[in-house]
């Protein structure tokens, strides 16, 4: 299984607490998979969502294709993902509890299908963050620390 990973969402682990981990394929449609080669993509603002038993996400960007004339569409339009309907029912049932979201990870190209990993995630807050940047700051510095005692 080749795995090519177009893009990332870094900021999703530091503002949120991510749980269970899916992949789903992407529909897409004119252009777009030409867009996703080269790489004219962003995750950073985008969500999932469940509407009428089936999985969206919303506000994902996709670049026109500069050669894609009248077929380029809406770079941000709502598009369909591609999951079995038993997933679908479990994360719809997650979704309803306080607190959670369906937050977009990555996308990728596995065996030139395109798909995105998202996760079933709960959003941090402001103290959280912090204890998370002081946690990182004292691994770091414990590992500073030992490599300059050997």
């Amino acid at each position: 299984m080749s795995i090519k990973i177009i893009t990332k969402n870094r900021k999703a682990s530091h503002d949120y607490y991510l749980e269970d981990r899916y992949e789903a394929g992407l529909v897409l449609k004119g252009t777009e998979v030409k867009s996703l080669r080269q790489g004219h993509v962003s995750i950073n603002e985008a969500y999932c969502s469940i509407h009428g038993g089936e999985a969206f996400i919303n506000n994902m960007y996709i670049g026109n294709y500069k050669e894609g004339n009248i077929h380029n569409l809406d770079e941000r339009r709502t598009r369909k993902l591609l999951l079995h309907r038993r997933e679908i029912d479990r994360l719809f049932g997650k979704v309803q509890q306080q607190g959670y979201s369906l937050i977009p990870l990555q996308v990728h190209f596995r065996n030139s299908y395109a798909k995105v990993e998202f996760a079933l995630a709960k959003g941090k807050k402001h103290q959280d963050k912090r204890q998370d940047i002081i946690e990182r700051e004292t691994e770091r510095q414990m590992k500073r620390a030992m490599k300059e005692y050997y």
